[in-house]
């Protein structure tokens, strides 16, 4: 379970001429999210990133707090960053190694000290989200879906309780899309998931819809898709009238 307890980012800015000011990122947000998969939908610069951030502790709120299944990442941000796992929109952002298997190797480091061990392990995980024939394959010769899938497995390789994935299916095709949704259908984790794909959002359990750094719409994931849709309907209606 993840809580969320008036946590709130303000940064400092300044112009350019050098004036300061604050900048307030999220304001005020109260949540407790029990569901398996939670999607947060909104406007680019609406704060569903650093939303992400602050359950593993990539980001400390400046008021308030978040306990992710009972750790606070500000006090323990190592054993956050172990229970929360973090999939990035670019998964080549976090392939570090030149193919799949090394990857999910390397993962594996810390919690099987044995290579032999270690490098089954990895092609066994690699095999059951069904990237065995790319294990030895270099990372730059994959699909999109591919890498994200293998970036999946090596967050996964650690045992998280969490995933967080921050806009996952943003450059990929539809059927990459597709298998993304289906594999985080799969999953026992719960999943906090930042995206503007609205058929992944209204898969979801809940939805969370984040404008200007607050929650405006919160519930069933279909019916604050589809609010949220008809929203930007009318706004972007409104700015074409002008």
């Amino acid at each position: 379970m993840i809580e969320f307890r008036g946590a709130g980012l303000r940064v400092d800015e300044y112009d350019i001429d050098g004036a300061h000011r604050q900048v307030t990122i999220l304001d005020g947000i109260d949540l407790v999210l029990s569901e398996r998969r939670v999607a947060v939908i909104g406007p680019n610069g609406a704060g569903k990133s650093t939303l992400l951030q602050m359950v593993n502790g990539l980001v400390e709120p400046t008021s308030g707090e978040v306990i992710a299944d009972g750790v606070n990442p500000v006090q323990d941000p190592r054993r956050a960053r172990r229970q929360a796992g973090y999939i990035f929109t670019d998964p080549r952002s976090q392939l570090v190694m030149s193919t799949p298997l090394a990857d999910v190797e390397l993962s594996l480091r810390q919690r099987i000290r044995n290579r032999a061990q270690r490098h089954q392990c990895a092609l066994d995980l690699l095999t059951r989200r069904g990237l065995g024939d790319i294990a030895a394959r270099s990372v730059h010769d994959l699909s999109g879906g591919e890498r994200q899938l293998v970036a999946l497995t090596s967050v996964l390789a650690v045992e998280p309780t969490i995933i967080l994935a921050d806009e996952p299916t943003t450059l990929l095709d539809l059927r990459n899309r597709e298998q993304l949704r289906r594999a985080f259908e799969e999953l026992d984790q719960q999943i906090l998931c930042s995206t503007h794909d609205l058929e992944l959002a209204a898969s979801m359990d809940r939805a969370i819809a984040v404008e200007s750094g607050q929650i405006v719409d919160d519930g069933p994931a279909g019916e604050v898709v589809s609010r949220y849709r008809e929203r930007m309907t009318r706004q972007a209606d409104a700015g074409a009238s002008r």
